[in-house]
């Protein structure tokens, strides 16, 4: 089955969703395509909302410092406060309604391969769950640690603004240090039974993020290598979900994006899905969403 959920390159992503401005084509320096740092004050009067459901292929770093700034990650709806940090891994679904006019803060974006380099390589990136599509995208750092992250931000923001990633290694350093003090954040000492139960589940989610296509529990069990009885009762123990509740979401996900994002009828966005029966995608929908697939798409037409 071809994949039609369309994922955006940042060129793209910025042509879309912010406006043609002097002010804003200032603060984009070359190869941005890789890697920028702004602020959030200097482009929410110039970003078009509302952003529907949409991937990039990039890594997003969105820190508060003042305000309060509402985002949509996944299954997540963020409230994040002033000395908060937003994730949105590469190839997360997200979505922005609205940006407070009283938010101010940094948003840092980087393609996964930008830590490559003389003090880098591409496999950085994979230590840090928060970096994952399974992690959890709302990080409430400790006070000292705001601090840490604020002081990085800033001198990412003035290297950025003054010279763009010519000086890459100076970058690269710093973005990596920042990555490591919110990993200080982010991380849980949890138990070895938990993290056992916590490393079955992010192994689930990560199996249901890269296979869209319908499956049952015991498909994913399979893959899993553990008994269908052993991964409901681990993810139901860790997420308080099932995994037929997480399966179904995701399902339900990825339809209101093709809704958003294309002109597929309602039958050809259920066969991309892995629903072949037309009648029980929409049932499934309507259980979750509390309205049909249909009226659905009419909401985003008058919206």
């Amino acid at each position: 089955m071809t994949n039609k959920i369309k994922t955006y390159q940042t060129a793209e992503f910025r042509e879309k969703y912010l406006a043609k401005h002097p002010a804003v084509d200032g603060l984009f320096k070359p190869n941005y395509e890789r890697f920028f740092c702004v602020k959030i004050e200097d482009v929410k009067n110039h970003t078009k909302l509302p952003v529907v459901p949409s991937k990039e292929i990039c890594h997003s770093l969105i820190f508060i410092t003042e305000g309060t700034y509402q985002h949509k990650i996944g299954f997540n709806e963020i409230v994040a406060q002033k000395g908060e940090l937003i994730c949105t891994p590469a190839g997360q679904i997200f979505s922005i309604d609205q940006v407070p006019e009283n938010v101010s803060g940094f948003t840092c974006h980087f393609h996964p391969d930008i830590l490559i380099g003389k003090f880098g390589n591409n496999e950085l990136l994979t230590h840090f769950d928060f970096l994952k599509v399974w992690g959890n995208p709302h990080i409430k750092l400790s006070k000292q640690n705001s601090q840490f992250v604020l002081h990085l931000f800033d001198r990412i923001h003035v290297e950025y603004s003054a010279n763009g990633i010519k000086n890459l290694e100076l970058i690269q350093a710093y973005l990596f240090a920042l990555i490591v003090e919110i990993n200080n954040s982010y991380v849980v000492p949890a138990t070895e039974t938990f993290s056992s139960a916590v490393s079955i589940t992010n192994k689930f989610k990560e199996a249901l993020f890269l296979s869209r296509a319908q499956k049952r529990v015991s498909a994913y069990a399979y893959e899993l290598n553990i008994t269908p009885n052993h991964l409901n009762k681990t993810v139901k123990s860790v997420t308080g979900k099932s995994p037929a509740k997480w399966i179904a979401e995701t399902i339900v996900l990825e339809a209101k994006y093709l809704l958003y994002q294309t002109e597929l009828t309602i039958g050809e966005i259920a066969i991309e899905l892995g629903h072949f029966d037309q009648s029980y995608f929409t049932r499934l929908f309507k259980k979750i969403e509390g309205v049909t697939p249909k009226d659905f798409r009419k909401m985003i037409e008058k919206s």
